[in-house]
């Protein structure tokens, strides 16, 4: 079994976790929507992630909707006290299985309390606020300052310990900051898309935890041909490359690949053993970005 805590660990809240986590979205069904096609699976890929050392798992209630987060209870509560359990609000899901956002202090509210009753807590370790802003999915600005003190006020309630945030440009991580601590900041980040590059120095300096999702995502196809040679050259899949190149990208990234499978999550977690040259790792970075456009 590989030692995760090779990689290392960095603070996330008050507590260090391993820089390979677990995200929770692909125990869903198809489109992350409805019951998984089997049950028994997704609960021995959450207690393979936890003998195996993970102790940082990410989810939202709305993944399902409602499935992940009661996946986890049945499989890990009560929980063991080093894990730390990151989840978020700020949509919900339409009858059709869409994502709709869920913005309002009362929708947050509301966000909130079904995360306590789905996870079978009092306290959430993290939230992360998922900000929507206008039509699109992609960061937006836009003033967060409203829907972040709403969650700030559940903070001072006592019903979560830290607060994060998720799809966010560099202003409303500044803006949060004036409202309440911000202990993470969760993006899209990875081989080709590195609109992040400031932010996620800026966050390293404050001891702040970056948490990159879709490492593979938005790759044309150029892009992931290129990265599929590389990772062949070096015995691997494409995607233990691409987590191999993040965790070496910077100290306070926190990886959170999702699988449904106990193989694939031992072959995610084996990333935290590899010992690829910095030098391989800057060419890597150089050819697959290099086909970006």
């Amino acid at each position: 079994m590989t030692d995760i805590s090779s990689a290392g660990t960095f603070v996330l809240g008050d507590r260090p976790v391993a820089r390979i986590g677990y995200g929770a979205m692909q125990l869903a069904g198809p489109g992350v929507f409805g019951p998984p096609a089997d049950r028994a699976a997704a609960l021995a890929v959450l207690r393979e992630a936890v003998a195996s050392g993970v102790n940082h798992i990410d989810t939202a209630d709305f993944y399902g909707p409602h499935v992940t987060n009661q996946l986890i209870r049945e499989a890990l509560h009560p929980y063991p006290d080093a894990l730390v359990i990151v989840t978020k609000v700020g949509a919900f899901r339409g009858e059709d299985g869409g994502w709709r956002p869920a913005q309002t202090p009362a929708d947050l509210t509301r966000g909130v309390h079904d995360n306590l009753r789905n996870l079978g807590v009092d306290t959430l370790d993290v939230v992360n606020l998922r900000v929507i802003e206008g039509t699109g999915m992609a960061p937006a600005e836009g003033s967060i300052e409203e829907r972040f003190t709403a969650l700030a006020e559940l903070q001072h309630r006592g019903l979560i310990r830290h607060l994060g945030l998720s799809n966010v440009t560099a202003a409303q991580v500044e803006e949060a900051q004036r409202i309440a601590p911000v202990v993470c900041v969760q993006n899209q980040y990875n081989l080709v898309h590195r609109d992040d590059d400031a932010l996620i120095g800026t966050l390293a300096g404050q001891g702040i935890a970056y948490v990159p999702f879709f490492p593979l995502g938005g790759f044309n196809p150029i892009q992931s041909d290129t990265l599929a040679t590389e990772a062949r050259q070096l015995g691997l899949s494409p995607l233990q490359l691409a987590l191999a190149w993040l965790l070496a990208r910077s100290p306070n990234l926190l990886l959170i690949p999702g699988t449904s499978r106990v193989a694939h999550l031992r072959e995610n977690l084996a990333v935290a053993g590899l010992a690829l040259p910095p030098d391989a790792l800057a060419r890597i970075g150089v050819a697959v970005q290099g086909e970006h456009g």
